[in-house]
């Protein structure tokens, strides 16, 4: 199976009291996903609140994960932003000695043209000397990067070996599949589609949800990998109310209130955002009853 095939997770960066970066709980965070059958991690990506973390918060950031995944499962750093030049001298200062690719999001409140997403992504492939997973994510960013976009895209830049697709537009994913370079991967990054994007040829999912809950996570992309169990359908079918609860609050406000129902994990993030209310752990914690007893 390839390096980034499977299911993957975009970790969150737990804070302390005290709002510094919780080392213990990262640490700990990333071995119950290891544990847990978790087939690659995404490290400082949208998820990890990295617009607010300083050089220094992000530095110690990776050196947890590095020093905790001891070269177990392979790592992606999120590198990416809305200054094509700015990105590049970033990509060019950075120490690659522990990471198997970058995920890079397309340039967020510029809203640039079809052509100049184009123009980025080459200037990013020309820069990175590891391989490129480009990032769509319309909903964060104001730019939605057409299919036919991502795979000119590809067919530029042999570095540039995937996409996390996130549009959450089946008819977007399908015609992704239908005309991608060969080996080129279309990785879901849509909780709620990731199981049938999968099914439909994907590549697996860079899961929010799965760091919570990654036993159920792994065995649904593993099922839509291998043949298809009929019997997962069910449980995607179950998963999909908590997916919904989950993002009411935004990301990943949502995803802290569930881990801390599971792991008492600490809830804090970052200004602007707002820990998870009572109300939404109190949904959380409903349909993760429902979906599991064994939760909670």
């Amino acid at each position: 199976m390839n390096a980034f095939s499977g299911t993957a997770v975009a970790l969150v960066t737990p804070f302390s009291p005290d709002n510094l970066v919780d080392v213990l709980a990262l640490k700990q965070l990333v071995r119950r996903n290891i544990n847990a059958g978790i087939n690659y991690l995404v490290v400082l990506g949208t998820t990890a609140e990295t617009a607010t973390l300083s050089l220094e918060d992000q530095q110690l950031v990776i050196k947890t994960v590095v020093e905790e995944n001891q070269g177990e499962v392979p790592l992606v750093l999120g590198l990416g932003g809305n200054d094509t030049a700015a990105l590049v001298t970033q990509i060019k200062g950075t120490n690659f000695e522990h990471f198997a690719a970058i995920l890079s999001v397309t340039p967020y409140y510029n809203r640039p043209t079809q052509e100049g997403l184009i123009a980025h992504f080459n200037a990013v492939a020309k820069a990175c000397p590891i391989p490129v997973i480009i990032y769509n994510v319309p909903l964060r960013t104001g730019v939605n990067m057409w299919a036919k976009t991502s795979i000119a895209i590809a067919q530029n830049n042999t570095n540039i070996i995937g996409i996390k697709e996130a549009c959450g537009d089946m008819e977007q994913v399908a015609q992704l599949l239908s005309a991608k370079p060969e080996g080129f991967l279309v990785i879901s990054g849509d909780d709620a589609t990731a199981f049938q994007t999968t099914l439909a040829g994907g590549a697996g999912v860079i899961s929010v949800i799965g760091q919570a809950i990654p036993e159920i996570l792994v065995k649904l992309i593993y099922s839509a990998l291998n043949g298809h169990d009929v019997k997962m359908n069910r449980l995607n079918e179950n998963l999909q109310p908590l997916i919904n609860v989950l993002f009411e609050e935004g990301n990943p406000a949502g995803i802290k209130g569930l881990l801390s129902l599971i792991s008492d994990f600490p809830l804090g993030v970052r200004l602007p955002l707002l820990p998870a209310s009572s109300v939404l752990l109190s949904k959380l914690k409903s349909e993760l009853n429902t979906l599991n007893p064994m939760y909670c």
